[in-house]
């Protein structure tokens, strides 16, 4: 709220009511005017409004003859993810190779991998003056939004911003996924000093290093991460990379690259939409939520305890008040999420090292109860399942990364997803994305202002 004085906040109360009433329709016309509501057909189904090789959502199979929900499937390029995590016998960190098969269509060879690794390694640096200039002048509080400031003024660093030639696109997408995790690390040093007036200490990356771990490594006082974490957090990134054209920030990055805008601009708008709590933002509430259940449950043993505050946070009656269980559902995956599923096993490792086996274990049954509820409550006959977002915010913590950082952590992988997206909608020079709004108001006839009278 403005603070205007008694006077003023009383007229901009009369504003609110207002815009209130000025915006407000009957909600029934969404379905008399046969209106696609959010995209998605009356079934939740996303309205088809493009085409793509970049991923695959898998939910749904054709089985004799009849669509049946199935276990979650996620394919980059046409490669299933979990054979990318689990097919992986060197050991190798994953991300760079996902991000090439992203870009590119194909699992680059080991050759084709070293050298897109060191053209990353060679476009990771920022300069000084950009750091000082940009990143350390004026920190928003929110690291989404100092990330989103960064990519839009990377614009006044390109010496050719506004070509949307493939060749440069692909340029300017390459630095970004570069850049990304220092801008984001480096955001946080200038919020943590700024904002909660700590030392300033800037810790630059280390060549030789993956993304995983020059995230560890320049988030830590010492450097120091074990090969489990590295791994972890790699993974992490991997099944966070892309999710289909459908999801929010993705389509968001197809709409605003269909008006052939730049780069900069169309990341900068996927930013904006990852940030959101329904999105990108997920993971924290699904934190937060956990923060408050142990304030309210102090026997995690006590199933009984645990279901009523469950059934208490879809009556609205606990937590935010929103009746709403974060981190369970998917608007595609029904049976699983594949990405939940492959997360939880690493959850699993990290927590018995980490000793966490007694919240890893709350986890599990929270997602079990959780699951049965909804179903409950809603009188629904397919099943329930957590999203990636349930695990994702706890596997952070135990790595110690900070939560400010929690969604800036997801946007350095999907980067990956929207460079490939864009790439794909330029490529196929698809016409400007612009679906149509029904007016549903009332036309009318201007009248001069001595003759006009308050309508509400």
């Amino acid at each position: 709220m403005m603070d205007l004085g008694d006077e003023l906040n009383k007229k901009f109360d009369t504003l609110v009511h207002d815009c209130l009433n000025a915006n407000m329709f009957d909600q029934a016309l969404y379905k008399e005017k046969e209106v696609k509501r959010g995209l998605r057909d009356a079934d939740g189904k996303g309205v088809r409004t493009g085409l793509t090789e970049v991923s695959d959502v898998v939910a749904k199979k054709i089985v004799d003859g009849v669509e049946q929900p199935v276990e979650g499937e996620l394919y980059f390029q046409g490669f299933d993810v979990r054979d990318l995590i689990n097919g992986n016998k060197q050991k190798r960190f994953m991300f760079e190779e996902a991000t090439y098969l992203l870009l590119f269509g194909n699992l680059p060879t080991k050759e084709e991998l070293e050298s897109f690794v060191r053209i990353l390694t060679d476009l990771r640096e920022l300069s000084g003056q950009f750091v000082r200039d940009v990143i350390m002048k004026a920190p928003p509080a929110n690291l989404m939004n100092a990330l989103q400031k960064g990519i839009v003024l990377l614009y006044s660093y390109d010496e050719n911003p506004d070509d949307t030639s493939v060749e440069n696109v692909l340029r300017q997408s390459l630095q970004l996924i570069a850049k990304m995790p220092m801008m984001a690390v480096y955001s946080y040093y200038a919020y943590r000093h700024f904002h909660l007036d700590k030392t300033l200490v800037v810790r630059p990356p280390k060549k030789g290093l993956s993304t995983a771990e020059n995230i560890l490594y320049m988030l830590r006082m010492d450097g120091q991460y074990t090969e489990l974490e590295a791994k972890v957090l790699d993974v992490a990134l991997v099944i966070h990379a892309e999710h289909g054209g459908g999801n929010n920030s993705t389509f968001t990055n197809h709409v605003v690259t269909s008006s052939g805008t730049d780069t900069y601009s169309a990341v900068a708008a996927s930013m904006s939409s990852l940030k959101g709590p329904r999105h990108g933002g997920a993971n924290l509430k699904v934190i937060q939520m956990f923060d408050d259940l142990k304030e309210n449950v102090k026997d995690f043993s006590d199933d009984a305890a645990i279901e009523q505050y469950l059934r208490d946070v879809l009556d609205k009656k606990a937590f935010d008040n929103a009746g709403l269980i974060y981190g369970m559902g998917h608007a595609v995956y029904t049976d699983s999420d594949p990405r939940e599923v492959l997360l939880k096993k690493y959850a699993k490792y990290l927590a018995v090292e980490k000793g966490q086996e007694e919240e890893f274990n709350l986890y599990l049954k929270v997602e079990e109860i959780a699951a049965r509820l909804i179903a409950e409550k809603r009188h629904l006959l397919k099943p329930i399942c957590a999203n990636v977002d349930f695990y994702s915010g706890f596997v952070y913590t135990m790595l110690g990364i900070p939560r400010e950082l929690f969604t800036p952590i997801f946007a350095i992988s999907r980067i990956s997803g929207w460079s490939a997206h864009r790439l794909e909608e330029i490529v196929n020079k698809g016409k400007i994305i612009r679906p149509a709004y029904v007016y549903v108001g009332h036309h009318r006839d201007y009248e001069d202002i001595e003759d006009r009278r308050d309508e509400f």
